[in-house]
């Protein structure tokens, strides 16, 4: 982690799944049980392909990796009602809440660029819709200005303008490579919270990887510093 920045961070846009929210492995499990009904196995060895892809992409990949006899439409029509019923019931990930609270609370300008549809976005802050309300932009991929998902730059390119931010002077936060590839293309530095089992080799374009939001050093990028 730096001690002093190029440019003072003078914004913050999170990602959402396995950063704010732990929904990754709700994902997990929906797509299991469809892989079992064929006799498949959704191991971390596909799992960690995914993290992070936009919905076409994702089920792309996995319908190749695990040779699954559907079609992209099949499998959605199969996997919706599995991600409704647990989406509603999704946990923040430890530190989120409180570094989004006192961002907030000192006048920093924080947008959500989420890879998740803005259904699915409403029905995952189910239990947390007074924290989120504290952003200043939620952008998803089904917005009209988003032309392409993650690791498409357009979701960051999206929340810095809706929040008024210079990409340079922007500090992104994100737990997959994909979202840290498309951050960097925005032009924006990036700290990577990712899986623990995913290999820390793949976030080399992030300016810092932390096993949780709870280490966050904010002084160091010229934030406020987050008291107990």
């Amino acid at each position: 982690m730096p001690t002093a920045t190029p440019h003072p961070i003078q914004a913050v846009i999170f990602d959402m799944d396995g950063l704010l929210l732990d929904t990754e492995g709700l994902y997990t499990e929906a797509t299991q049980l469809i892989a079992q009904r064929y006799g498949k196995t959704f191991g971390w060895d596909i799992k960690q392909h995914t993290i992070g892809l936009g919905k076409v992409p994702l089920v792309t990949y996995l319908l190749q990796a695990l040779d699954l006899p559907l079609g992209m439409d099949e499998f959605l029509t199969m996997r919706e009602p599995l991600l409704r019923e647990r989406f509603v019931k999704a946990d923040a990930m430890p530190g989120a809440e409180a570094l989004v609270r006192h961002l907030k609370r000192h006048g920093v300008p924080i947008a959500v660029a989420t890879s998740s549809s803005l259904d699915y976005f409403e029905l995952k802050t189910t239990r947390h819709k007074d924290w989120f309300a504290l952003f200043d932009a939620i952008v998803t991929p089904d917005d009209p200005e988003v032309g392409a998902a993650k690791p498409a730059p357009d979701l960051f390119q999206v929340a810095a303008r809706r929040i008024g931010a210079d990409p340079a002077h922007t500090l992104a936060f994100e737990d997959s490579p994909f979202g840290v590839q498309a951050a960097v293309a925005a032009g924006m530095r990036v700290i990577a919270v990712p899986d623990p089992a995913m290999p820390r080799a793949r976030y080399t374009l992030a300016s810092g990887i932390l096993s949780s939001l709870t280490e966050l050093d904010l002084a160091a990028w010229g934030l406020p510093e987050l008291t107990a």
